[in-house]
Protein backbone atom coordinates (compact mmCIF):
# COMPACT_ATOMS: atom_id res chain seq x y z
CA UNK A 1 0.00 0.00 0.00
CA UNK A 2 2.76 1.83 0.51
CA UNK A 3 4.25 2.11 -2.85
CA UNK A 4 1.25 2.44 -4.59
CA UNK A 5 1.31 6.68 -4.46
CA UNK A 6 4.66 6.53 -5.04
CA UNK A 7 4.16 4.49 -8.68
CA UNK A 8 1.52 7.74 -9.46
CA UNK A 9 3.78 9.79 -8.31
CA UNK A 10 6.52 8.21 -10.81
CA UNK A 11 3.71 8.04 -13.53
CA UNK A 12 2.52 11.83 -13.77
CA UNK A 13 6.29 12.76 -13.51
CA UNK A 14 6.94 10.28 -16.40
CA UNK A 15 3.91 11.99 -18.10
CA UNK A 16 5.14 15.76 -17.58
CA UNK A 17 8.60 14.64 -18.77
CA UNK A 18 6.85 13.98 -22.30
CA UNK A 19 4.92 16.75 -22.44
CA UNK A 20 7.39 18.81 -21.26
CA UNK A 21 9.69 17.93 -23.93
CA UNK A 22 6.89 17.53 -27.20
CA UNK A 23 8.27 19.18 -30.08
CA UNK A 24 7.83 22.99 -30.85
CA UNK A 25 6.29 22.24 -34.43
CA UNK A 26 3.38 19.85 -33.38
CA UNK A 27 0.80 22.33 -32.20
CA UNK A 28 1.94 24.45 -35.22
CA UNK A 29 0.87 21.00 -37.19
CA UNK A 30 -1.83 20.42 -35.40
CA UNK A 31 -3.32 23.93 -36.58
CA UNK A 32 -2.39 23.38 -40.08
CA UNK A 33 -3.73 20.21 -40.25
CA UNK A 34 -7.12 21.24 -38.79
CA UNK A 35 -7.26 24.15 -41.48
CA UNK A 36 -6.31 21.91 -44.51
CA UNK A 37 -9.21 19.17 -42.97
CA UNK A 38 -11.82 22.37 -42.69
CA UNK A 39 -11.03 23.32 -45.93
CA UNK A 40 -11.61 19.91 -47.64
CA UNK A 41 -14.73 19.66 -45.85
CA UNK A 42 -16.12 22.81 -47.15
CA UNK A 43 -14.39 21.98 -50.82
CA UNK A 44 -16.16 18.58 -50.72
CA UNK A 45 -12.93 16.84 -50.82
CA UNK A 46 -12.93 13.51 -49.64
CA UNK A 47 -10.41 12.34 -46.48
CA UNK A 48 -9.71 9.00 -45.30
CA UNK A 49 -10.94 8.17 -41.83
CA UNK A 50 -7.27 7.45 -40.89
CA UNK A 51 -6.62 11.07 -41.77
CA UNK A 52 -9.39 12.35 -39.87
CA UNK A 53 -8.83 10.42 -36.75
CA UNK A 54 -5.06 11.09 -36.37
CA UNK A 55 -6.08 14.73 -36.81
CA UNK A 56 -9.07 14.64 -34.40
CA UNK A 57 -7.17 12.02 -31.73
CA UNK A 58 -3.99 14.89 -31.41
CA UNK A 59 -6.26 17.43 -30.93
CA UNK A 60 -7.84 15.37 -28.08
CA UNK A 61 -4.79 14.49 -26.46
CA UNK A 62 -2.53 17.84 -26.72
CA UNK A 63 -1.58 18.97 -24.91
CA UNK A 64 -1.74 16.47 -21.58
CA UNK A 65 -1.39 12.91 -23.07
CA UNK A 66 0.95 13.88 -25.84
CA UNK A 67 2.94 11.01 -27.39
CA UNK A 68 5.52 10.35 -30.19
CA UNK A 69 3.20 7.94 -31.65
CA UNK A 70 0.54 10.83 -31.61
CA UNK A 71 2.77 13.30 -33.46
CA UNK A 72 3.45 10.83 -36.01
CA UNK A 73 0.40 9.89 -37.24
CA UNK A 74 -0.56 13.89 -37.05
CA UNK A 75 2.27 14.39 -39.07
CA UNK A 76 1.47 11.54 -41.49
CA UNK A 77 -1.88 12.56 -41.92
CA UNK A 78 -0.73 16.34 -43.11
CA UNK A 79 1.28 15.06 -45.32
CA UNK A 80 -1.56 13.35 -47.17
CA UNK A 81 -3.78 15.66 -46.85
CA UNK A 82 -1.06 18.79 -48.28
CA UNK A 83 -0.38 16.38 -51.86
CA UNK A 84 -4.50 15.99 -51.85
CA UNK A 85 -5.49 19.67 -51.51
CA UNK A 86 -2.12 21.05 -53.01
CA UNK A 87 -1.60 24.18 -54.53
CA UNK A 88 -3.82 25.27 -51.42
CA UNK A 89 -1.44 24.94 -48.61
CA UNK A 90 -1.97 25.99 -44.69
CA UNK A 91 0.07 29.27 -45.21
CA UNK A 92 -2.07 30.71 -48.39
CA UNK A 93 -5.38 29.66 -46.37
CA UNK A 94 -3.74 31.70 -43.35
CA UNK A 95 -2.95 34.28 -46.06
CA UNK A 96 -6.45 34.39 -47.60
CA UNK A 97 -7.68 34.84 -44.21
CA UNK A 98 -5.52 37.48 -42.08
CA UNK A 99 -3.17 39.34 -45.52
CA UNK A 100 -5.79 40.18 -47.79
CA UNK A 101 -6.43 43.05 -47.07
CA UNK A 102 -3.36 44.74 -46.45
CA UNK A 103 -1.63 43.16 -49.95
CA UNK A 104 -4.97 44.85 -51.40
CA UNK A 105 -4.43 48.08 -49.98
CA UNK A 106 -0.93 48.09 -50.88
CA UNK A 107 -1.69 47.21 -54.37
CA UNK A 108 -4.38 49.81 -54.81
CA UNK A 109 -1.83 52.58 -53.35
CA UNK A 110 0.43 51.52 -55.70
CA UNK A 111 -1.97 51.88 -58.65
CA UNK A 112 -3.49 55.69 -57.24
CA UNK A 113 -0.38 56.98 -57.23
CA UNK A 114 0.88 56.45 -60.62
CA UNK A 115 -2.58 56.84 -61.94
CA UNK A 116 -2.71 60.81 -60.42
CA UNK A 117 0.78 60.97 -61.95
CA UNK A 118 -0.13 59.52 -65.46
CA UNK A 119 -3.59 60.76 -66.21
CA UNK A 120 -2.79 64.24 -65.55
CA UNK A 121 0.81 63.48 -67.53
CA UNK A 122 -1.21 61.79 -70.41
CA UNK A 123 -3.68 64.91 -70.92
CA UNK A 124 -1.05 67.46 -70.89
CA UNK A 125 0.90 65.32 -73.39
CA UNK A 126 -2.34 65.01 -75.28
CA UNK A 127 -3.38 68.68 -75.16
CA UNK A 128 -0.07 70.68 -75.91
CA UNK A 129 0.29 67.90 -78.98
CA UNK A 130 -2.65 69.53 -79.98
CA UNK A 131 -2.48 72.83 -80.05
CA UNK A 132 1.09 72.40 -81.56
CA UNK A 133 -0.57 70.87 -84.26
CA UNK A 134 -3.01 73.14 -84.66
CA UNK A 135 -0.36 76.15 -84.90
CA UNK A 136 1.61 74.86 -87.11
CA UNK A 137 -1.03 74.34 -89.49
CA UNK A 138 -1.73 78.07 -88.86
CA UNK A 139 1.54 79.36 -89.31
CA UNK A 140 1.74 77.12 -92.52
CA UNK A 141 -1.64 79.59 -93.53
CA UNK A 142 -0.57 82.58 -92.29
CA UNK A 143 2.75 82.16 -94.03
CA UNK A 144 0.66 81.12 -97.50
CA UNK A 145 -1.16 83.91 -97.08
CA UNK A 146 1.69 86.66 -96.60
CA UNK A 147 3.13 85.52 -99.42
CA UNK A 148 -0.17 85.25 -101.60
CA UNK A 149 -1.23 89.04 -100.36
CA UNK A 150 2.73 91.01 -101.05
CA UNK A 151 1.75 89.84 -104.46
CA UNK A 152 -1.49 91.03 -104.64
CA UNK A 153 -1.31 94.41 -102.54
CA UNK A 154 1.96 95.46 -103.96
CA UNK A 155 3.51 98.61 -102.69
CA UNK A 156 1.67 100.49 -99.57
CA UNK A 157 -0.35 103.73 -100.30
CA UNK A 158 -2.47 102.06 -103.15
CA UNK A 159 -5.44 104.64 -104.70
CA UNK A 160 -7.88 101.53 -104.82
CA UNK A 161 -9.61 100.49 -101.82
CA UNK A 162 -9.12 96.65 -103.16
CA UNK A 163 -11.36 94.09 -103.69
CA UNK A 164 -13.95 92.07 -101.69
CA UNK A 165 -11.72 88.67 -102.22
CA UNK A 166 -8.08 90.96 -101.23
CA UNK A 167 -10.02 92.09 -97.97
CA UNK A 168 -11.21 89.20 -96.89
CA UNK A 169 -8.01 87.29 -97.67
CA UNK A 170 -6.37 90.14 -95.31
CA UNK A 171 -9.04 89.82 -92.62
CA UNK A 172 -8.27 85.98 -92.64
CA UNK A 173 -4.91 86.76 -92.36
CA UNK A 174 -5.37 88.78 -89.13
CA UNK A 175 -7.72 86.47 -87.51
CA UNK A 176 -5.14 83.76 -88.07
CA UNK A 177 -2.05 85.89 -86.63
CA UNK A 178 -4.67 86.16 -83.75
CA UNK A 179 -4.82 82.73 -83.23
CA UNK A 180 -1.72 81.58 -83.71
CA UNK A 181 -1.12 84.32 -80.89
CA UNK A 182 -4.14 83.07 -78.22
CA UNK A 183 -3.00 79.35 -78.90
CA UNK A 184 0.61 80.26 -78.32
CA UNK A 185 -0.14 82.13 -75.22
CA UNK A 186 -2.08 79.20 -73.93
CA UNK A 187 0.52 76.37 -74.64
CA UNK A 188 3.19 78.59 -73.25
CA UNK A 189 0.76 78.23 -69.38
CA UNK A 190 1.80 74.60 -69.90
CA UNK A 191 5.17 74.63 -70.61
CA UNK A 192 7.90 74.39 -67.55
CA UNK A 193 10.09 77.03 -67.83
CA UNK A 194 7.87 79.62 -69.40
CA UNK A 195 8.99 81.40 -72.67
CA UNK A 196 9.08 85.20 -72.56
CA UNK A 197 6.42 86.97 -74.37
CA UNK A 198 8.51 89.36 -76.91
CA UNK A 199 8.42 93.09 -76.34
CA UNK A 200 6.52 94.25 -79.04
CA UNK A 201 3.79 91.89 -78.09
CA UNK A 202 3.66 93.21 -74.48
CA UNK A 203 1.40 96.42 -73.82
CA UNK A 204 3.19 99.32 -72.32
CA UNK A 205 2.24 100.18 -68.72
CA UNK A 206 -0.69 101.89 -68.00
CA UNK A 207 -4.60 101.48 -67.56
CA UNK A 208 -6.12 98.60 -68.69
CA UNK A 209 -7.84 100.47 -71.85
CA UNK A 210 -4.65 101.61 -72.97
CA UNK A 211 -3.19 97.90 -72.81
CA UNK A 212 -6.54 96.62 -74.84
CA UNK A 213 -6.29 99.70 -77.27
CA UNK A 214 -2.42 98.63 -77.30
CA UNK A 215 -3.29 95.19 -78.27
CA UNK A 216 -6.10 95.84 -80.78
CA UNK A 217 -3.89 98.08 -83.20
CA UNK A 218 -1.23 95.25 -83.20
CA UNK A 219 -3.68 92.19 -84.33
CA UNK A 220 -6.76 94.46 -85.22
CA UNK A 221 -7.35 96.32 -88.90
CA UNK A 222 -8.22 99.74 -88.78
CA UNK A 223 -11.60 100.14 -89.85
CA UNK A 224 -12.32 101.12 -92.19
CA UNK A 225 -9.59 100.01 -93.90
CA UNK A 226 -7.97 102.67 -96.37
CA UNK A 227 -4.87 100.82 -97.42
CA UNK A 228 -4.63 97.35 -97.59
CA UNK A 229 -0.88 97.41 -98.02
CA UNK A 230 -0.11 99.31 -95.13
CA UNK A 231 -2.59 97.06 -92.77
CA UNK A 232 -0.98 94.04 -94.57
CA UNK A 233 2.54 95.65 -93.23
CA UNK A 234 1.06 96.35 -89.91
CA UNK A 235 -0.27 92.56 -89.19
CA UNK A 236 3.10 91.25 -91.37
CA UNK A 237 5.46 93.10 -88.46
CA UNK A 238 3.38 91.36 -85.88
CA UNK A 239 2.70 88.26 -87.10
CA UNK A 240 6.95 87.86 -87.42
CA UNK A 241 6.67 88.67 -83.61
CA UNK A 242 4.08 86.25 -82.92
CA UNK A 243 5.57 83.35 -85.17
CA UNK A 244 8.91 83.53 -83.40
CA UNK A 245 7.22 83.38 -79.90
CA UNK A 246 4.96 80.32 -81.21
CA UNK A 247 7.72 78.33 -82.45
CA UNK A 248 10.18 79.21 -79.54
CA UNK A 249 7.30 77.86 -77.68
CA UNK A 250 6.65 74.59 -79.89
CA UNK A 251 10.28 73.89 -79.36
CA UNK A 252 10.60 74.21 -75.73
CA UNK A 253 7.09 72.04 -75.56
CA UNK A 254 8.78 68.85 -77.82
CA UNK A 255 11.72 68.89 -75.52
CA UNK A 256 10.25 68.92 -72.36
CA UNK A 257 7.29 66.92 -73.10
CA UNK A 258 9.76 64.68 -75.22
CA UNK A 259 11.83 63.98 -72.06
CA UNK A 260 8.81 62.79 -70.03
CA UNK A 261 7.34 60.72 -72.83
CA UNK A 262 10.82 58.74 -73.57
CA UNK A 263 12.24 58.71 -69.84
CA UNK A 264 9.86 59.24 -67.30
CA UNK A 265 6.38 57.93 -68.58
CA UNK A 266 8.05 54.55 -70.12
CA UNK A 267 8.81 53.85 -66.12
CA UNK A 268 5.49 54.97 -65.04
CA UNK A 269 3.75 52.72 -67.62
CA UNK A 270 6.05 49.63 -66.94
CA UNK A 271 5.08 50.12 -63.07
CA UNK A 272 1.66 50.59 -64.19
CA UNK A 273 1.86 46.74 -65.90
CA UNK A 274 3.09 45.32 -62.66
CA UNK A 275 0.10 46.27 -60.53
CA UNK A 276 -2.13 45.05 -63.30
CA UNK A 277 -0.30 41.84 -63.32
CA UNK A 278 -0.11 41.31 -59.68
CA UNK A 279 -4.04 41.98 -59.30
CA UNK A 280 -4.93 39.99 -61.88
CA UNK A 281 -2.74 37.87 -59.75
CA UNK A 282 -4.13 38.29 -56.67
CA UNK A 283 -7.61 37.95 -57.51
CA UNK A 284 -6.64 34.28 -59.08
CA UNK A 285 -4.83 33.34 -56.00
CA UNK A 286 -7.79 34.61 -53.85
CA UNK A 287 -10.16 32.86 -55.56
CA UNK A 288 -7.81 29.01 -55.72
CA UNK A 289 -6.94 29.93 -51.99
CA UNK A 290 -3.81 29.66 -53.00
CA UNK A 291 -2.27 33.11 -52.34
CA UNK A 292 0.55 33.68 -50.16
CA UNK A 293 3.08 36.82 -49.25
CA UNK A 294 6.42 36.84 -51.27
CA UNK A 295 9.26 39.11 -51.55
CA UNK A 296 9.44 38.17 -54.91
CA UNK A 297 6.39 40.83 -55.90
CA UNK A 298 8.47 43.83 -55.00
CA UNK A 299 11.20 42.65 -56.76
CA UNK A 300 8.86 42.80 -59.99
CA UNK A 301 7.81 46.47 -59.40
CA UNK A 302 12.22 46.86 -59.59
CA UNK A 303 12.36 44.85 -62.25
CA UNK A 304 9.23 46.74 -64.41
CA UNK A 305 11.44 50.37 -63.49
CA UNK A 306 14.41 48.63 -64.81
CA UNK A 307 12.75 47.52 -68.41
CA UNK A 308 11.20 50.84 -68.54
CA UNK A 309 14.19 52.70 -68.11
CA UNK A 310 15.99 50.65 -70.91
CA UNK A 311 13.27 49.73 -73.22
CA UNK A 312 13.60 52.87 -75.61
CA UNK A 313 17.28 51.56 -76.08
CA UNK A 314 16.16 48.11 -78.13
CA UNK A 315 14.66 49.03 -81.30
CA UNK A 316 14.00 45.51 -81.88
CA UNK A 317 11.96 44.41 -79.72
CA UNK A 318 9.90 47.82 -80.68
CA UNK A 319 9.54 46.40 -84.14
CA UNK A 320 8.72 43.10 -83.05
CA UNK A 321 5.81 43.95 -80.77
CA UNK A 322 4.52 46.70 -83.26
CA UNK A 323 3.11 48.65 -80.38
CA UNK A 324 3.93 52.45 -79.08
CA UNK A 325 6.93 52.74 -76.70
CA UNK A 326 4.56 53.27 -73.85
CA UNK A 327 2.38 50.26 -74.75
CA UNK A 328 5.50 48.18 -74.55
CA UNK A 329 6.65 49.95 -71.44
CA UNK A 330 3.33 48.87 -69.89
CA UNK A 331 3.65 44.99 -71.65
CA UNK A 332 7.29 45.11 -70.19
CA UNK A 333 5.75 45.69 -66.54
CA UNK A 334 3.06 43.13 -67.49
CA UNK A 335 5.38 40.18 -68.42
CA UNK A 336 8.86 40.55 -67.72
CA UNK A 337 9.82 37.51 -68.54
CA UNK A 338 9.01 38.68 -72.45
CA UNK A 339 11.26 41.45 -72.44
CA UNK A 340 13.83 38.44 -70.35
CA UNK A 341 13.25 35.91 -73.27
CA UNK A 342 14.28 38.80 -75.68
CA UNK A 343 17.37 39.81 -73.77
CA UNK A 344 18.28 36.11 -73.56
CA UNK A 345 17.93 35.51 -76.90
CA UNK A 346 19.76 38.64 -77.91
CA UNK A 347 22.79 37.80 -75.75
CA UNK A 348 22.89 34.17 -77.49
CA UNK A 349 23.02 36.40 -80.91
CA UNK A 350 25.77 38.06 -80.08
CA UNK A 351 27.73 35.05 -78.05
CA UNK A 352 26.96 32.20 -80.98
CA UNK A 353 30.22 30.85 -82.54
CA UNK A 354 30.83 28.26 -84.98
CA UNK A 355 31.70 24.84 -83.58
CA UNK A 356 35.44 24.38 -84.48
CA UNK A 357 36.63 22.21 -86.97
CA UNK A 358 38.14 19.16 -85.24
CA UNK A 359 41.19 17.52 -87.24
CA UNK A 360 40.92 13.93 -88.15
CA UNK A 361 43.32 12.06 -85.94
CA UNK A 362 46.42 10.83 -88.08
CA UNK A 363 46.87 7.09 -88.35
Amino acid sequence: MTNAPSIQNESEADQASDNAGSPGYFLEALEDAERLLKYAAESGVHVDADMRSAILRARTLYPDRWTEEVAANLLLALTGLAAKLKPVTAASLVACHSETRPTMRHYLAWALILSVIIIPTSILMFVTSSISNVINSDITRANDLTVKLSSELGPPARTDVGSSVEIAELQEYAATVRAIYARARRLNSLVFPHVAVPPPLVAPEGSSAQKADYLKKKFELNIPITDLAAERDNIAVTYQDVRFFAQNIMSDTLTFYGALNSCILPILYALLGTCAYLLRTFEDQMSNRTFTPSAANSARFVIAAIGGTVIGLFSGFTTQANASPLALAFLVGYAVEVFFAFLEGLIRSFTKTASPNVAAPKI
